[in-house]
C-alpha cells in the first residue's frame, strides 16, 4: 500500500482583508486572504510546512525531497536541495524541483508515488509553497493568497511510518492554453480575459478530467466522501460543483474569504484540510470499520488537469495531530493596512531600484551553511554543554575538538533579552532583537508574529525558517523565533 505517510501546512498568520485592498476601510470580520510578510517566501513557508509534516519523525527516514513552486525565488539554483539543508536532512538524498505550473504540486506527488512504487525511494517528501503576487487592484490580487503543503509519502516499510491515506490512482490532462503566465522579470501574474480563462480553461477541463477518471476507475463521483476542487475564485468553485453535481456536504471548503488562492500549493492545501478532517473524525468514532473509510477526490489545475484519488484508513487515528490548515487559519493578525501590505511586498513606489553588488561572499555562506541554514548547534562530549556557532573549545570544560552535531531548529528556547529596534528596515517598525537561551546556548535572533506588548523575559519560542536581508539581489535565510502558540 503506497500513500500518505504524514502531512503538514504552513499559512502566514498574516491577513489582508479583501475589504482594505485598495485602501478601502475594511468590515469587521469580513472575508479576508492570507499573505506572507516581508520575510517570508516560497522557500520559507516550505520548510515550515515540512517542519510541521516531519515534526515527531527521524528525518534519516526521508529517501528523497521534491520541491514544487511558481515562485522559487532563483531562475538556477535548486529549491529541493536548499529545503534539504534547512531541513538538516541526509546529503545521500535525491532532489529534484517541479515548476512551471499551477499543477506543479500533483505532478510532484504522482511522481514521489510513482517513486515509492519503483522502489528507488522507500519515502519522499513533497513540499508545494507559492506566495504569487498579483498587480495591485486586480481580481489576481484579490484572489489570491500564500501557503505551503507537505507530505511525506511511503510504503509503510521506512521505520515503520503506516500509511494515513491509500493512493487509488489517478487521471491527467495535458492542454496548451493562454490563460495565466509570467515571464522572466514580471513581477506579477497576468491573466487573459476572466470570462474566456473561466469557460474555455478551467471550467471544461476540471470537468473533463474528474469524469475521465469516474469512466476510466468506473467509479461514480457519489463514491467519494470529500471531493475537492481547485478554483480561481469562488463564483468559478461553485460553478464546476453544480456542473459535477457534486452536493455542498460532498465539497472540500475553497478556502475563499480565508486563504485565497495559493497556486500550486492551493490544491494541496485543500488535500491537508481533507486529511485532517478525516482524521478528526475517524478518531471521533469508535465504530468506524473498511466499509466507512473516507475516500478523497482531488482535482487541479494548470495546463491540463489533474485528478488524484485517496483512501483514509485507520492508521490517521494513531498519529499525533498535524498543524494543518485549521490549526494555521485559527493563528492570524490583521495587516495594519493597505499600505503596510503593499510595502511588506516592495510593490510601493520608491526612489532607487534594489543594489546590483555581490551581496553576501559566497564563501562565507558556504562556510557557515550549518549555522544559518540548517540551524546545527554542537554539544561537548565532554561535559554536554550546547554552543552556538560552533567552535573548537568549549565554553565550559575547555576541552578541544570533542563536540557532536545538535539540531537546534526543532527546540524550543526562551527570550533572555531584549530590544526594540526602530531602525531596521521593515514595514511594521520596531524589530524585535533579542538573545535566546536554546538548550543552553545564547543566540542573537529576531523575533516575528509578535507586538512590542507581548515580548518579555522567559518567553518561550519555538523557530521558523525566514529571509534574514536580501543581497545582490538575492535572498539570505537564516531562523528567527516566534512565541509557541496553542
Amino acid at each position: 500500500m503506497i500513500g500518505i505517510t504524514s502531512y503538514g501546512a504552513y499559512i502566514p498568520p498574516t491577513r489582508l482583508a479583501l475589504g482594505a485592498i485598495g485602501g478601502r476601510t475594511p468590515k469587521e470580520g469580513g472575508p479576508e486572504k492570507a499573505v506572507a510578510w516581508n520575510d517570508e517566501d516560497s522557500v520559507t513557508m516550505g520548510v515550515t510546512a515540512a517542519v510541521n509534516c516531519l515534526r515527531g519523525f527521524d528525518r534519516d527516514c526521508v529517501d528523497s525531497i521534491l520541491f514544487a513552486s511558481t515562485t522559487y525565488p532563483f531562475r538556477e539554483k535548486q529549491g529541493a536541495a536548499l529545503l534539504g539543508r534547512a531541513l538538516d536532512l541526509r546529503r545521500e538524498i535525491q532532489s529534484s524541483d517541479f515548476s512551471g505550473s499551477l499543477r506543479a504540486g500533483t505532478t510532484a506527488l504522482r511522481a514521489a508515488f510513482d517513486a515509492v512504487a519503483a522502489g528507488s525511494a522507500r519515502s519522499v517528501l513533497v513540499v508545494v509553497s507559492d506566495a504569487r503576487t498579483g498587480a495591485p487592484g486586480s481580481g489576481l490580487e484579490r484572489n489570491g493568497g500564500d501557503g505551503a503543503a507537505a507530505f511525506l509519502v511511503g510504503d509503510g516499510s521506512a521505520n515503520g511510518l503506516p500509511v494515513l491515506a491509500s493512493f487509488e490512482g489517478g487521471h491527467a490532462l495535458s492542454d496548451a492554453i493562454v490563460d495565466l503566465w509570467r515571464v522572466d522579470g514580471d513581477p506579477f501574474v497576468h491573466s487573459w480575459e476572466e470570462r474566456f480563462v473561466v469557460q474555455e480553461g478551467y471550467t471544461p477541463r476540471i470537468v473533463d478530467a474528474v469524469l475521465g477518471h469516474c469512466e476510466n476507475s468506473d467509479t461514480p463521483l457519489s463514491d467519494y466522501t470529500k471531493i475537492c476542487l481547485y478554483a480561481p475564485d469562488a463564483r468559478s468553485h461553485a460553478t464546476v460543483a453544480r456542473s459535477l453535481g457534486v452536493p455542498a456536504d460532498q465539497l472540500g471548503d475553497p478556502l475563499f474569504g480565508r486563504l485565497g488562492n495559493a497556486g500550486a500549493a492551493f490544491a494541496p492545501l485543500q488535500l491537508v484540510a481533507a486529511l485532517e478532517a478525516s482524521s478528526s473524525s475517524s478518531s471521533s468514532s469508535s465504530s468506524s470499520s473498511s466499509s466507512d473509510a473516507t475516500s478523497i477526490l482531488l482535482a487541479n489545475y494548470g495546463d491540463g488537469a489533474d485528478v488524484l484519488t485517496f483512501v483514509v484508513n485507520q492508521n490517521a487515528e494513531k498519529v499525533d495531530s498535524r498543524r494543518g490548515v485549521e490549526w494555521h487559519l485559527a493563528r492570524r493578525r490583521s495587516v495594519a493596512s493597505y499600505d503596510k501590505y503593499l510595502k511588506a511586498r516592495k510593490l510601493e513606489p520608491s526612489e532607487w531600484e534594489g543594489g546590483t553588488n555581490p551581496g553576501l561572499s559566497a564563501t562565507v555562506h558556504f562556510r557557515d551553511r550549518d549555522d544559518d541554514l540548517s540551524f546545527r548547534g554542537q554539544r561537548c562530549t565532554a561535559c554536554s554543554a550546547v554552543q552556538f556557532p560552533a567552535q573548537r573549545i568549549c565554553e565550559t570544560c575547555f576541552e578541544k575538538d570533542a563536540f557532536e552535531p545538535v539540531r537546534l531548529s526543532d527546540q524550543i528556547g526562551a527570550v533572555v533579552t531584549y530590544t526594540f529596534d526602530f531602525f531596521f528596515p521593515t514595514p511594521d517598525p520596531p524589530t524585535v532583537v533579542t538573545i535566546v537561551d536554546v538548550a543552553g546556548a545564547r543566540i542573537h535572533l529576531q523575533l516575528v508574529n509578535v507586538t512590542p506588548a507581548d515580548v518579555k523575559t522567559g518567553l518561550e519560542v519555538e523557530f521558523e525558517f525566514r529571509r534574514i536581508h536580501e543581497g545582490g539581489g538575492r535572498p539570505n535565510y537564516y531562523w528567527k523565533g516566534t512565541p509557541i502558540s496553542g
